[in-house]
């Protein structure tokens, strides 16, 4: 059975891929397997979705690595535990690149890997009482799916130093107040939340998107000066486009002819 499912469904309004990690009895631990699935299949939904979705089998987002894995392969040396992270990290980079939104369902446990990947999809929808944490050093243990590059980015040095080295325990409405994810809500309203973020998304201009997702991703990267740069260069080219200039018709009130 392949440890990622992928899913679409097509819509009057667009294509949605939903990718469900699909080891529920791990409570979809990574492997080396999974991280490489997760990868193919972000890439291979990002050709025809309009929007990507990727939640966990069985009431779990992601309890990070597979301990199983990571004895195994420990045992052959350093060296041979280098495809699992890389695997996984190169999954959750690509996120950045993909011309797509990419939300992140969050329910039961997300903790350390699985809390590294809700850090790096563009939206994150989080159950309420959902479980996070960079719990790796509870177990004598360092990131190792860039957590300690991407949480301070998100929420600031003290509070992800803090948070890294204690390794406390989030509930879904903490990663909220955080800025770790974009809204949250109880078991029985999550699907629902769901459903209204991706119609959201779906209703917007598919290049205005990916043109907002380059930007912000991009500018992280460089200078102040340069991302404002860049914003000028993209905003001017999208206006020039035939899809923008309906969008702005259609707030005028103008009909082309």
């Amino acid at each position: 059975m392949s440890t990622v499912l992928t899913r679409f469904d097509d819509r009057a309004d667009g294509r949605v891929a939903t990718l469900t990690l699909n080891r529920p009895q791990a409570r979809n631990a990574i492997t080396v397997e999974l991280a490489r699935a997760l990868h193919d299949g972000l890439a291979a939904a990002a050709e025809t979705a309009d929007v990507v979705v990727v939640r966990g089998a069985g009431g779990h987002f992601c309890a990070g690595g597979d301990f199983h894995e990571v004895s195994r392969l420990r045992e052959q040396g350093p060296e041979a535990l280098r495809p699992l992270f890389e695997t996984f990290v190169g999954a959750c980079e690509l996120i950045a690149t993909l011309p797509v939104p990419v939300v992140a369902v969050v329910e039961g446990y997300a903790m350390a890997g699985g809390f590294e990947l809700l850090q790096s999809v563009d939206i994150a929808v989080v159950r309420d009482d959902a479980v996070l944490a960079d719990n790796h050093a509870n177990f004598g243990m360092i990131p190792g799916g860039g957590g300690s590059q991407r949480l301070p980015r998100i929420v600031g040095t003290p509070r992800a130093l803090g948070h890294i080295l204690l390794g406390d325990r989030l509930s879904g409405r903490d990663a909220v107040d955080w800025g770790l994810a974009w809204a949250c809500a109880p078991a029985a309203e999550l699907d629902a939340l769901v459903e209204r973020t991706v119609a959201n998304l779906l209703g917007k201009d598919r290049d205005a998107l990916a043109r907002i997702k380059q930007l912000v991703r991009g500018g992280l990267h460089g200078t102040l000066t340069d991302g404002l740069a860049a914003e000028l260069s993209s905003t001017l080219a999208h206006l020039g486009g035939e899809r923008a200039g309906a969008g702005i018709d259609r707030f005028t009130g103008r009909t082309r002819s």
